[in-house]
């Protein structure tokens, strides 16, 4: 940030800066600071990703570019890709295969696999190979079953149909708009002398977190830059599963002129630091530092015997941080290597018993898992019968109300929900509050009545005139009920953030499918809600980290307060037991390590690798959350996990080791 504030400071106009990073969130203290008062005038500086100025540039440049990248009409205008817009795609292209037998041994969700063939492009496309070669790829490293080749096979051939389904109806998803950039647009004397003029000084932050390509790039324009800051974590490389290089990143050293090295830190104390270093040489096993007591008061331990035990421990702490201790609910997070719904719902409501503020932050969350999106998707259905949404049920209705409706209780929801909708006829209106029986009304209350007429009436006389575009009606839908007063989301800010980006993702939905002419017969508001109720995952949208309150416990995956790099005075880690601190997802179709440069063709990845990776991840997890961490963490444990089984992962075999010595006065000589 001092960088950026001495350009400005020097006179240099602010277009002239350009700061890249790898991903969106990382670039979140530039919008702060550039969102300060007393920030110098005259201009915004230009923070993007690559993929944000491939996209700038492959549009700008199209008429260029489109015909020699393989595009069918190049004097069409482009469609850029969601992550919801290249799954949609790829589910139509791929449901024929599925039909006949495609990935049958595979267990996952479509979803899933949907992701993973779209992982594997984007792969290849930030690696820099072809990716008609994946499956060789693939193949040449495993060292399993046979049967595992035709996966790969299958999983090629999805690629390649989407591909050449993209390149046929100007679609470009991530991975063809940085393929078209790298190997058309920035060769071209053209482009590249609208970089060089455009952009002089350059701030490229946190670039161990970015693909090989994207380090290939810079290499080649730093020497037409009049000044550039290049920022990289030696510990960092928290997004290799997602084709992140820091080996690569590594190397832009070598062309830089001046290499400054700080091994300090402006966060932990230095209580915190040999903590860190403690818990890192047991996770290698190794003992070069003595372990003395002094640890426990940085590194707190819990061990519970049930799970609800441990969610209860962990709510008491954090009242009592928060209201004896004075700790700002802001500076706590609370981490686990997967926060699932029941343990985000356990936790959030515990901490609501406390009076403790809380947000929790899952970027693979679905939409359709979010209770307030189900009540605008429920509305939305009932809106219109031209949809034919049969599959609506009274549950759907009942738990939409509730949302919809301020002060509605689940028995009173269930008993209008029963009297006003007929499930067998979802395309009839909504029964009236008016007819029902006296007695009903009353157990109900002329209160909720009122607010429920006026919903409905709303609702009807939408269905008497020209249906709207889904993103459409929900913006007024909302406006116009249910962020009034005595509705739902009136002063819910955390409903009316999921509504945004609901909106936003119809919005972008239907660009993406109207501007290909790809949408056929049916609304593309329908063809939404499918793809909502088949679980497609939301794109990551910036906003809900902009907006993020300064008062308020974070509850997230470790992995995504990482790539937050905003720093607590106090985490919790959760289960420490488990294994999923350890090992990487299960990914059948695509392989992180393998299909990287660092790999070498032809070499097969055995046990051996997959042990030294988990453990060289597992070192880095650990060491990036305590390095953002100022005071203290507290690692809690469970005799039973979530399942109802034992645990001994790697990370609650090292704590132990920590106890061990602790008690038996060894100074770390021994376990």
């Amino acid at each position: 940030m001092g960088r950026l504030l001495h350009l400005l400071d020097s006179g240099i106009p602010a277009g002239n800066i350009l700061i890249l990073v790898p991903q969106r969130t990382l670039a979140l203290p530039y919008y702060e600071a550039l969102r300060q008062p007393d920030f110098p005038t005259g201009g915004t500086a230009n923070i993007v990703t690559l993929g944000g100025l491939s996209q700038r540039l492959v549009e700008l440049f199209w008429p260029m570019v489109a015909q020699p990248a393989g595009f069918a009409h190049p004097k069409q205008p482009p469609t850029f890709l969601t992550l919801e817009t290249a799954q949609y795609f790829l589910a139509r292209l791929v449901k024929p295969l599925l039909d006949q037998g495609y990935f049958e041994s595979v267990h996952l969700d479509r979803n899933r696999l949907l992701s993973q063939v779209i992982d594997n492009l984007n792969k290849a496309a930030g690696v820099g190979f072809l990716y008609t070669s994946l499956a060789e790829r693939l193949k040449a490293a495993w060292v399993g079953e046979p049967a595992q080749f035709h996966i790969y096979e299958q999983a090629q051939e999805c690629a390649e149909v989407f591909r050449q389904y993209c390149l046929k109806h100007n679609l470009l998803d991530f991975s063809l708009q940085l393929e078209v950039f790298v190997q058309t647009s920035w060769p071209s004397f053209l482009c590249r002398q609208y970089l060089f003029s455009t952009f002089r000084h350059l701030i490229y932050d946190n670039l161990e977190e970015d693909v090989p390509v994207v380090h290939d790039v810079i290499r080649q324009w730093l020497p037409h830059f009049d000044s550039a800051l290049l920022i990289y974590d030696s510990e960092g490389g928290f997004r290799s599963f997602l084709g992140a290089d820091p080996q690569s990143g590594y190397s832009l050293s070598g062309v830089s002129r001046q290499v400054i090295t700080f091994s300090g830190s402006w966060v932990a104390s230095p209580a915190v630091e040999v903590s860190r270093q403690i818990l890192c040489d047991r996770l290698y096993r190794r003992r070069t530092i003595q372990v003395s007591s002094q640890i426990l008061s940085v590194i707190k331990f819990s061990h519970q015997r049930f799970y609800p035990q441990m969610a209860d421990w962990v709510a008491q702490q954090i009242a009592r941080l928060v209201h004896e201790q004075g700790v700002p609910p802001g500076e706590i997070a609370v981490l686990a290597p997967y926060m699932s719904d029941s343990l985000r719902f356990t936790l959030m409501n515990r901490l609501e018993a406390t009076q403790v503020p809380a947000r929790s932050h899952r970027p693979s969350r679905s939409l359709r898992e979010e209770p307030a999106t189900n009540c605008l998707l429920t509305l939305a259905k009932l809106a219109h019968p031209a949809w034919h949404c049969d599959n609506i049920k009274t549950l759907e209705v009942r738990y939409a109300l509730i949302q919809a409706i301020a002060g509605l209780d689940l028995v009173r929801a269930d008993l209008l929900a029963q009297i006003v909708f007929r499930e067998r006829h979802p395309e009839q209106n909504l029964g009236s509050f008016d007819v029902l029986q006296a007695d009903k009304q009353e157990r109900i209350t002329f209160s909720i009545g009122e607010r429920y007429e006026i919903l409905r009436k709303w609702l009807v006389d939408y269905r008497n005139h020209e249906p709207l575009e889904l993103d459409i009606f929900l913006s007024r839908l909302f406006g116009e009920i249910l962020s009034q007063p005595g509705f739902g989301f009136h002063d819910q800010f955390d409903a009316a953030a999921i509504a945004t980006r609901l909106i936003e993702s119809i919005r972008k939905f239907r660009w993406g499918t109207a501007s290909s002419g790809t949408s056929g017969s049916v609304p593309i508001g329908q063809e939404y809600l499918r793809m909502v109720e088949e679980g497609v995952v939301a794109a990551q949208y910036l906003q809900t980290w902009m907006e993020i309150p300064n008062d308020a416990v974070l509850l997230a995956p470790a992995y995504t307060f990482l790539m937050a790099n905003r720093p607590v005075d106090i985490q919790f880690w959760l289960d420490a037991g488990s294994s999923g601190w350890w090992e990487r997802l299960y990914q059948p179709l695509t392989h992180p390590y393998v299909l990287s440069r660092n790999w070498s063709a032809g070499k097969t990845w055995t046990d051996i690798q997959e042990y030294q990776t988990n453990q060289e991840a597992l070192v880095r997890l650990t060491s990036g959350l305590m390095r953002r961490c100022r005071s203290s963490v507290y690692i809690c444990t469970t005799g039973l996990n979530e399942q109802g089984t034992e645990q001994r992962g790697p990370l609650l075999q090292a704590v132990q080791g920590i106890l061990r010595s602790l008690s038996a006065g060894e100074g770390g000589l021994g376990e």
